[in-house]
């Protein structure tokens, strides 16, 4: 089946994604207290967190590592048993399960990011990124180019 062209649409909001979320949580990393960022410790006050170390190291890893992940894996189609043991959907490629888990990992992020942090004009610009990477994951033909 040919390649839809929708498809590259999920491949960028992906990268976009990826390359945000890593450079905010490696950010975080290298400055737990959040002044690289403009962040203020106060913000945390109503969070389980000290400083943004572990916050940063979710962002990297479940908005930066697994997004980018998903897209080389969707462009790439690898065949690797062990990546499919996370598979919900047994009648689709594991790699497009991936890719739905980085749209709700990022709506569900952002949306306990408005319910205990400051607001920033980010946050809603992810929130669609998030929705519109599940919209186009669970667009049919992009299901169908992606189904077993």
């Amino acid at each position: 089946m040919k390649r839809p062209p929708e498809l590259l649409f999920l491949y960028f909001l992906h990268l976009i994604l990826s390359l945000n979320a890593l450079i905010g949580g490696g950010a975080l990393l290298l400055d737990p207290q959040g002044s690289l960022m403009g962040l203020q410790a106060e913000w945390l006050q109503q969070t389980p967190f000290d400083s943004y170390f572990i916050p940063g190291l979710l962002l990297f890893t479940l908005n930066g590592i697994l997004p980018l992940f998903a897209l080389a894996t969707l462009l790439f189609q690898p065949r690797w048993q062990w990546a499919n043991r996370l598979n919900i959907y047994a009648d689709k490629y594991w790699a497009w399960t991936y890719s739905l888990f980085c749209g709700i990992i990022v709506v569900f992020w952002i949306t306990m990011q408005g319910l205990f942090t400051h607001y920033f004009w980010l946050q809603p610009v992810f929130l669609l990124i998030g929705l519109l990477i599940i919209i186009f994951t669970l667009m049919p033909r992009i299901q169908r180019y992606y189904s077993l």
